[in-house]
């Protein structure tokens, strides 16, 4: 699986099917986040967005472009509710390192309305 086959397949089990543990298929145990809203480690992923998923039981994030080089991934996507309006734009930036995701930082754009 390549790192654009890797980070599809994680964005599809994880963030739209809610399958909290994809993550363990797809993320290292030692997952570093520079998000400050999110814990350190794989545990601390699953359970944020545990609850994410709860409270925000349409949440769906749609990839519109991935750039790939070496051993890195940005991802540009789209926040969307269940009409399909933009509610958030985010790139993601992901290291891989033996083929699961390693590390994350993200920039975030709301909407205005």
């Amino acid at each position: 699986m390549n790192n654009k086959e890797l980070v599809t397949a994680f964005y599809q089990e994880f963030f739209n099917d809610h399958n909290i543990e994809a993550a363990e298929k797809y993320v290292r145990e030692d997952y570093i986040q520079h998000n400050p809203g999110v814990g350190q480690g794989r545990k601390a992923l699953m359970e944020a967005f545990a609850n994410k998923f709860i409270e925000n039981p349409e949440f769906c994030l749609r990839i519109e472009k991935m750039i790939s080089e070496d051993d890195m991934i940005a991802v540009y996507l789209k926040n969307i509710d269940s009409e399909g309006n933009t509610k958030c734009r985010v790139v993601d930036i992901y290291r891989i390192q033996d083929g699961k995701l390693a590390e994350h930082w993200d920039v975030l754009q709301p909407c205005v309305k």
